[in-house]
């Protein structure tokens, strides 16, 4: 697979916390548009290899590239270019669902004019119109987890991180959450997502295990 079909190439990926090796010499290739799964027990690596290719951690050894960019070099660039949701829910609890999405808006500098629209069309699709002046600390975790995928795709990120997502959410709210990335990634979406699950692996159109 040549380059222009990749949307993320890595070498030799490794990241040392003094003595201790928390990813070891991994090796990537992902292709544009798919759901990329990374299985994987908790302390295996996961999180770490996605904060690096996120270009949030520097790697102790080796080389990654992420939409062409290096992701040590171009690191500010590459961060207008993907969405990252983390395990816990990252964003202000004591800001509405509104105010959090305008907020996110701002960040990703998503022009004056477009954030309310963009806004309202994300609380529109992710069901959450009616809670939109509800502070997000009150939600149920499937509310948040829907606000936290919405504040990640909020930009039209063209590579999405999803760090194991759907940890802290029932069954019918994983499964309404699975669709999402399906709709997404036929939209062109690449999507990196970890997860211990066996049933969610099953979902992925290709599969690591670390």
């Amino acid at each position: 697979m040549n380059n222009d079909e990749l949307a993320i190439s890595a070498s030799g990926l490794t990241r040392r916390f003094g003595s201790l090796v928390a990813v070891n010499d991994v090796d990537l290739e992902i292709p544009t548009g798919s759901i990329y799964g990374f299985l994987g027990p908790n302390g295996s690596g996961k999180s770490t290899t996605i904060r690096m290719l996120c270009g949030l951690l520097t790697p102790s050894a080796g080389t990654a590239s992420v939409l062409g960019m290096d992701t040590s070099r171009d690191s500010e660039k590459l961060k207008q270019q993907i969405g990252y949701m983390t395990q816990k829910f990252s964003l202000y609890d004591d800001l509405t669902v509104r105010e959090n999405l305008q907020f996110v808006s701002e960040i990703y500098a998503v022009p004056r004019r477009q954030r309310r629209l963009r806004a309202d069309e994300l609380l529109h699709e992710y069901k959450l119109a009616n809670r939109m002046k509800q502070r997000a600390g009150t939600l149920s975790g499937g509310q948040k987890q829907r606000l936290s995928l919405a504040a990640a795709t909020l930009h039209k990120p063209r590579m999405l991180f999803l760090d194991e997502p759907t940890s802290a959410v029932d069954p019918q709210n994983r499964r309404d959450f699975w669709e999402k990335l399906f709709e997404l990634a036929e939209l062109g979406t690449t999507i990196l997502v970890s997860t211990h699950y066996m049933d969610e692996a099953e979902r992925c159109h290709k599969l690591a295990i670390l």
